[in-house]
């Protein structure tokens, strides 16, 4: 899909990072209540956080093993020149919040409703060009078992899920399956509840547990339109997608 945006001056993705730290994941939640925007940059030794308000950027970092220190897990000599972007980026961010969450949903809802290309409402002025790759989802019938069905997270490794069953269409409270995802495949894996009555379910095992794998490609792998798009524009603001130059 084709998103045309407004994503402003881009002035983070100007300025340099070091080599050993080029390629960040990036996430970034609005909070009506407060008025700022939490920005995570995480990489595999550790993660810097920001809160972004009126009042300027807070920030600190986590080592590897999730520990919250003011210290960075960096290279000294990589830390400020990571520092100084990440700032720029947060600011950048939070300047188009929250109305970039909100094209990033009209976007995909458009993609829902079967249009190629989707275009902000703006004055004039320099827009981005974003090209999204959005995998449709699996078709999966509805629960054609007895009572009623859920899906809840639960603990443990590989984000497993648990598949939760009422017979009396009361609320799911009883486990009867679970799912989570292969850490060598990156596919989901399905196995029953022992002590389940299949009879009392109204579908066959076999037929439950591949119905609850294509749940969770759905919900859990596939990646959902409007967090693509969110995320592809987050990376063209950082410019960690190759279309703008940096200095330096």
């Amino acid at each position: 899909m084709q998103v045309v945006l407004n994503l402003g001056d881009k002035r983070a993705a100007r300025l340099p990072l070091p080599r050993a730290l080029q390629h960040p994941e990036l996430d970034a939640e609005w909070d009506d209540e407060t008025r700022t925007t939490t920005v995570s940059v995480e990489f595999p030794r550790g993660q810097l956080h920001l809160d972004v308000g009126d009042e300027g950027v807070e920030y600190h970092f986590h080592n590897a093993r999730g520990e919250a220190s003011d210290r960075s897990p960096f290279a000294r000599a990589d830390s400020s020149a990571l520092l100084e972007w990440a700032i720029a980026f947060a600011a950048d961010v939070h300047a188009l919040m929250p109305g970039l969450e909100e094209d990033a949903g009209d976007a995909a809802a458009w993609h829902d409703e079967g249009y190629s290309i989707y275009v902000c409402e703006t004055e004039p002025a320099q827009l981005d060009l974003l090209e999204v790759d959005i995998e449709g989802e699996i078709l999966t019938l509805p629960w054609l078992g007895s009572g009623r069905v859920d899906q809840d997270h639960v603990e443990g490794d590989n984000h497993p899920i648990e598949l939760l069953w009422n017979p009396h269409n009361d609320e799911p409270d009883r486990p009867i399956a679970r799912a989570w995802l292969d850490p060598r495949t990156e596919e989901p894996r399905c196995a029953s509840v022992p002590g389940v009555d299949w009879n009392e379910v109204g579908m066959p095992e076999a037929e439950v547990l591949t119905w609850l794998e294509d749940v969770y490609l759905n919900h859990h792998v596939i990646e959902d339109p409007a967090s693509a798009i969110f995320m592809a524009a987050l990376e063209r603001i950082a410019g960690i997608d190759g279309s703008v130059p940096r200095d330096g």
